[in-house]
């Protein structure tokens, strides 16, 4: 029996979850069983993949698409904090894990915004000390964009 070829995540788009989840300590890429996801020790705080022909089921149901479509899971408090917006499109709620979101990447996804829910999600499950050093970061980055304003 051949097997289908499912579609892969576009470049672009894998570029720029790469690029906002690699920049986050002690991260790694992996391979997941569909598409690539992104852990901080044996957690998965990000996976993104394709459905395509209703395939994989569980996340077409949950997203309510046969696709293609490109989706990304990843932990959230938000259902909890604003169960409205985290349950309506382009936002769904898988129901394998309680604090997990997912979204279809669009065309017109704000590459900022995602890049914040990745960093949140990954605050969620990383050890104390790597979740203090990414605020002390942001705080620095806040800081130096403050300066750059008042300059101009």
């Amino acid at each position: 029996m051949k097997s289908r070829r499912r579609p892969e995540v576009p470049k672009t788009v894998l570029a720029r979850l790469r690029k906002a989840c690699l920049a986050l300590p002690e991260t790694r890429e992996e391979q997941a069983w569909t598409g690539t996801r992104w852990r901080i020790r044996k957690e998965t705080f990000a996976h993104v993949l394709m459905i395509a022909d209703g395939w994989p089921p569980a996340y077409a149901r949950v997203a309510g698409t046969d696709g293609p479509a490109c989706v990304l899971t990843f932990q959230s408090l938000g259902p909890r904090v604003d169960p409205e917006t985290f349950s309506r499109a382009p936002y769904f709620r898988p129901l394998w894990r309680p604090d997990i979101v997912g979204r279809i990447l669009d065309s017109d996804v704000d590459c900022a915004d995602i890049a914040k829910l990745l960093t949140a999600s990954y605050c969620l499950l990383a050890p104390k000390k790597l979740v203090e050093a990414v605020r002390a970061g942001q705080a620095a980055d806040h800081k130096t964009r403050s300066q750059r304003k008042k300059r101009q």
